[in-house]
């Protein structure tokens, strides 16, 4: 698979969330619903804080 996961932190209420950094569509925060990754048909425009690549298993 091409392409990494961020766990991003989200600017309004911290809560931490894994983002595929290549998103076709707009990923919004599962707690408050803050934009976190808008699509931009490459790699995607992360919005929060990226705190961690995770790794593909």
């Amino acid at each position: 698979m091409s392409g990494n996961f961020f766990r991003v932190l989200c600017p309004d209420c911290e809560n931490e969330q894994i983002v595929f950094e290549k998103a076709s569509s707009t990923v919004a925060c599962a707690v408050c619903g803050t934009t976190l990754a808008r699509p931009t048909g490459g790699k995607a425009d992360l919005e929060g804080e990226v705190t961690e690549t995770v790794e593909a298993r």
